[in-house]
């Protein structure tokens, strides 16, 4: 049985024309959305509240208006970070638990495949050029 070594790309440009998993974990709208620090703060509060709450639940939070508070919310569910749930006039919104750790763990995972520690030739043999 011959074992075929995939050599690591020698530069960034020649990586860029690589993909692998990590190409799909890095999910711009989902690091856009938390880049924003109250946009990161709800979230935080969100996750230590550890069920669903209502948008001035969540404003107690941060000082910020209420309509800002809900804007950044509908950022944070566009991005899949949190679900939304609307009885009547109330909105409420709860973390993706599953999704988001899985995610999370997922990337952090390939992150340590591709790394140098991991002594591995690119990132496990998961790299193919682009076509």
């Amino acid at each position: 049985m011959t074992q075929v070594r995939t050599r690591r790309p020698a530069s960034p440009a020649e990586a860029s024309a690589c993909c692998g998993p990590i190409d799909d974990l890095l999910d711009p709208a989902l690091f856009k959305a938390l880049c924003d620090p109250t946009r990161a703060k709800l979230l935080a509060c969100l996750v230590k509240c550890g069920r669903p709450c209502g948008v001035g639940e969540v404003a107690e939070c941060c000082s910020v208006d209420l309509s800002v508070v809900s804007r950044h919310l509908r950022t944070l569910e566009a991005a899949g970070v949190l679900t939304s749930s609307k009885s009547g006039r109330s909105v409420s919104y709860e973390v993706r638990w599953k999704p988001l750790s899985g995610l999370l763990r997922d990337l952090a995972d390939a992150i340590s495949r591709c790394g140098p520690a991991s002594g591995s030739t690119a990132c496990n043999g998961a790299c193919h050029v682009r076509r």
